[in-house]
């Protein structure tokens, strides 16, 4: 089993960070945070320990049910297939037909003190219902399926979460110039569908 421990981890790594890179308000507001040096540290500790909390719950309470009920792997296996072939879908539809606001936009007011970094860094993870379909959903649901190492593979999906934000937060002088050109975000829109319904068909056959 330790043989197939880097393999769980990375995939785990895989599929964090592409439900983590989209554009969306959290990033923009870190990406702002970075590029204004404004509480970045507790920004991007805030957003890895949300992620890793939301996580944890679902890899915990998804892996819990499916070993009291071995029946519920095939309906989670079912519904975190189809959701992740939409969501592949989605982001082939954002990569070919780009919107106005595919670039990632850092332009906002800026936060007065750390208090008020941390207050809208907190309503911007944790009132977000997207967040709790990406990690708690959609990771867990992947997680369970991996069995005794969902917990090797829910620990990628947060490392994949620090290193992205602390990434977005502290080279965001470096790449503001990147992430706010439309083509940055097609090339990531087309890397997310392709591993997501790539993902979504294997688990799907898996499944069945």
């Amino acid at each position: 089993m330790t043989s197939s421990f880097v393999p769980a981890a990375a995939a785990g790594f895989g599929t964090g960070l592409s439900l983590i890179v989209a554009i969306g308000a959290q990033n923009a507001f870190v990406l702002r945070q970075g590029l204004r040096r404004q509480a970045v540290l507790a920004v991007v500790v805030i957003c890895a320990l949300s992620d890793a909390a939301l996580i944890a719950l679902g890899v915990a309470g998804l892996g819990a049910v499916v070993t009291a009920w071995p029946a519920a792997l095939t309906v989670v296996g079912l519904a975190g297939g189809c959701f992740l072939l939409c969501y592949g879908a989605l982001a082939a539809v954002r990569a070919l037909r780009p919107g106005d606001g595919q670039a990632l936009s850092t332009r906002g007011t800026t936060t007065g003190s750390v208090r008020a970094a941390v207050l809208t860094c907190l309503a911007l993870t944790w009132l977000n219902p997207h967040v709790y379909l990406d990690t708690v959903l959609m990771l867990g649901s992947i997680a369970a399926d991996r069995g005794p190492l969902r917990w090797v593979f829910g620990a990628g999906a947060m490392l994949a979460s620090l290193a992205w934000f602390a990434g977005l937060g502290y080279g965001a002088r470096l790449l503001s110039g990147v992430l706010a050109r439309p083509a940055a975000w097609r090339v990531l829109d087309s890397l997310v569908a392709v591993t997501m319904l790539a993902m979504g068909a294997m688990l799907l056959m898996r499944t069945v």
